[in-house]
């Protein structure tokens, strides 16, 4: 299996599971260059397997399933919220 192949199927099992997978994890999992992480990132965009967005905050560049960014997005809003509420509620039984 390529390694073009193996980073399609490390980004679609992400994305099943919800998440997105930051193009800077892709280059230290596969130990692979940034340059050779771009280029095979850039053919599986163009082949239209997988979609990208930036992150807010960051800028680095996620990647995704295609057709599964607004879910995804959705996940993360809902994880960043339950966090928020348990860390409120821990820190108010602190007082």
């Amino acid at each position: 299996m390529s390694t073009e192949q193996k980073i399609e199927r490390f980004v679609l099992r992400n994305s099943k599971n919800g998440y997105f997978t930051k193009v800077s994890t892709i280059s230290f999992k596969f130990e692979i260059s940034q340059n050779t992480a771009w280029d095979l990132v850039g053919e599986l965009l163009a082949s239209g397997a997988l979609e990208s967005i930036h992150d807010e905050i960051t800028g680095e560049m996620k990647l995704c399933e295609a057709g599964k960014t607004y879910h995804i997005m959705d996940l993360e809003k809902k994880r960043s919220r339950e966090k928020f509420l348990k860390n409120r509620k821990k820190n108010q039984s602190k007082k």
